[in-house]
């Protein structure tokens, strides 16, 4: 499957369909970003994650945005970008 049915939770009215992007076809020598979108519990989610991927030999980096009631702040957003080639977002409570 290419394409993927999103809803933006910011006042999409309709999905769109977009292009979902390719999977990389392997982790090693990339940075893997750890998004905490801090939802309670979500930190101790994305612990585990990142142990597991560092036992890998995997490179991570951390994020947590400032509050879970607002979206990720454009200057956190371009750092992760800037900064990370995969991410993983967690949500938990």
């Amino acid at each position: 499957m290419t394409d993927a049915f999103l809803l933006d939770p910011t006042s999409e009215r309709t999905p769109q369909v977009r292009p979902r992007l390719p999977r990389p076809a392997t982790l090693e020598g990339l940075t893997i970003g750890l998004l905490d979108i801090s939802k309670p519990r979500g930190d101790v989610f994305l612990d585990e994650i990142e142990a597991g991927l560092s036992k890998l030999g995997l490179r991570v980096k951390r994020f947590q945005k400032p509050t879970v009631a607002r979206v990720v702040p454009p200057d956190m957003e371009r750092e992760i970008a800037r900064e990370c080639d995969v991410v993983i977002e967690a949500l938990a409570d």
